[in-house]
């Protein structure tokens, strides 16, 4: 099922005529669609080696040139390997964006179940994270999730009590209060990942092996990149994370907002993506969990 009203939609037929027009090299590949939980682009395996990514709508369509400008900067600099642009396509045939071409990363998404030490997991997405924030932000984008909390209010409490039925609406609401009551980040931008969920981080033999999709990459704060200690972490692993990363009371708590905003991503792709939902209910699930275990 479509996801967006007015995504632009594409096939396999459409990406071979945009290769032979622009990347006749490529062409003669065998070309699938791949599933995929992803909201922003359409993937296409181009062979056994490379990936064509399309995009699905126009708040998407940024995210091509800010890629194929910041991951060969950010590559030598970080732990685990991110995607490699190899080309950028242009708009053609109808299809009105530009689009690009990827070496594929064989690995696969990092559903807790696929950790095999968790605690070695969580040490690995830190120093990651750490690598992120030491990279010069001369010049970076200002990451989508750098806006205050409080801006999205209104959406977020009316989502909270959509889902009333299905979780703890006056416990969401509590952590949504202590969030957006706490003071906002006085240091300096750093540079985030800002969509660290287990969908974007890849594994390979039970290890930590990759980060994709850095559509939301740019200048923003450290609770921009905690979403894992509620996505993919628990118990120790948790506190690992936290504790490698120094959170402040006050970043563990925006970051906790942001966690709650989940509820939004449920209800907005209940009937197109499965994969997305499943995520963001764990999420709150963990959230809520969390907050129960906690000292009142």
């Amino acid at each position: 099922m479509r996801m967006h009203d007015d995504q632009v939609d594409s096939d396999e037929s459409l990406v071979r005529q945009l290769l032979e027009d622009q990347f006749p090299e490529w062409a003669a590949r065998p070309i699938r669609r791949v599933p995929s939980d992803g909201t922003d682009n359409a993937l296409y395996r181009l062979g056994d080696d490379l990936v064509v990514r399309l995009p699905l709508i126009h708040w998407a369509v940024g995210q091509v040139e800010k890629e194929h400008t910041w991951l060969p900067r950010i590559a030598p600099r970080v732990p685990l390997l991110i995607p490699e642009p190899l080309a950028m396509g242009e708009p053609a045939l109808g299809y009105p964006w530009h689009w690009s071409v990827y070496r594929w990363i064989d690995a696969e998404n990092a559903h807790p179940d696929r950790l095999d030490d968790p605690r070695q997991a969580a040490c690995d997405l830190a120093e990651f994270v750490l690598a992120l924030r030491a990279l010069d932000p001369l010049g970076a984008p200002i990451s989508q999730r750098s806006v205050a909390l409080v801006e999205d209010d209104e959406r977020i409490r009316n989502s909270i009590h959509a889902l009333r039925h299905d979780f703890d609406a006056n416990a969401l609401t509590a952590i949504w209060d202590a969030a957006i009551a706490t003071p906002p980040w006085d240091g300096p931008p750093v540079c985030v990942h800002a969509d660290l969920t287990d969908g974007n981080i890849l594994v390979r033999d039970g290890r930590l092996h990759a980060v994709i999709d850095f559509s939301a990459f740019g200048l923003g704060e450290p609770a921009n990149d905690l979403d894992p200690a509620w996505g993919m972490f628990s118990g120790e692993a948790r506190a690992v994370f936290r504790e490698m990363l120094e959170v402040d009371d006050a970043a563990w708590a925006r970051a906790r907002g942001w966690a709650v905003k989940s509820v939004y991503g449920i209800l907005y792709y209940e009937r197109t993506n499965p994969g997305i939902v499943e995520r963001c209910r764990r999420r709150v699930g963990a959230l809520l969990e969390e907050a129960a275990s906690s000292p009142t």
